[in-house]
């Protein structure tokens, strides 16, 4: 790696696939990938802003997530820190709740959080310092992700870590999906203001092939159905419907993801 003195360091988003953000935490000299699904477009921006990848950083096992990571090993011998799970190839650091790390080249430290629910292996990166956080498929702007793997419990305690964190940590997830997810979350809460002027924020953006994210914690809490499903208007809306008879927490939260999974 190339040496680099107190440089500060930049957040990159590089697309990849259809809806895809790869994050390349950068200082101009030296920088690290989050999630490289695909090696292509991460070789791309190293080699036009010459840059030399130090580190790679995995959040869960998923394809679209891990995909890049033998390219990159190919042309560059770096750590690859990841999630507890022997089945993701190539990781050389696999890290547990609590564990703390520095990265190399960019002096950024990371403490990392277990957040099951999308997968069971599911980690995400906070860099508190900077008030940045790297969750891959947990939580979404404006929603969450799918329980592929884990339960409805395990993802609302997931989703309680991270809006434990300071209301202006940046949310640096994975993917486009903010209008499709506002549009259902409209259809949950109509009467959200906060939301309906969210929308016309994001619309905007992309009508401006801008990204949506990185969002924050604090405008997730007021607007992200699924961190709202206790609120009175979301239950009742969920019971109106026909698809809660109680009004207890994991339930709503549970028929809420799965209204989603069917919402077109």
């Amino acid at each position: 790696m190339r040496m680099s003195l107190s440089k500060p360091l930049s957040v990159l988003a590089i697309p990849a696939f259809a809806d895809n953000y790869l994050w390349l935490i950068h200082n101009g000299v030296n920088a690290a990938i989050v999630d490289p699904g695909d090696a292509g477009p991460v070789l791309d921006v190293l080699r036009e802003r010459k840059l030399t990848l130090t580190a790679i950083l995995l959040t869960h096992h998923h394809a679209d997530h891990v995909g890049g990571v033998p390219g990159l090993l190919a042309q560059y011998e770096v750590p690859v820190y990841g999630p507890h799970n022997p089945a993701i190839r190539g990781i050389t650091h696999p890290l547990r709740e609590g564990d703390r790390l520095t990265v190399p080249g960019l002096g950024l430290a990371l403490s990392v959080l277990e957040v099951p629910g999308h997968t069971l292996d599911h980690i995400a990166y906070v860099a508190a310092d900077a008030g940045w956080l790297f969750c891959g498929d947990t939580l979404f702007a404006g929603g969450c992700g799918r329980l592929f793997e884990g339960t409805p419990a395990q993802m609302v305690e997931s989703l309680a870590k991270l809006t434990s964190l300071p209301d202006h940590t940046a949310v640096y997830c994975a993917h486009e999906y903010t209008l499709s997810n506002l549009k259902f979350a409209l259809e949950v809460e109509p009467e959200n203001m906060a939301l309906l002027t969210r929308i016309g924020v994001e619309q905007k953006k992309r009508e401006q092939n801008q990204a949506t994210v990185p969002t924050f914690i604090g405008l997730e809490k007021s607007t992200n159905p699924f961190l709202r499903y206790t609120e009175p208007a979301i239950m009742d809306r969920l019971t109106s419907v026909g698809r809660l008879a109680t009004r207890e927490a994991i339930p709503a939260f549970a028929a809420l993801r799965e209204w989603k999974n069917a919402y077109r």
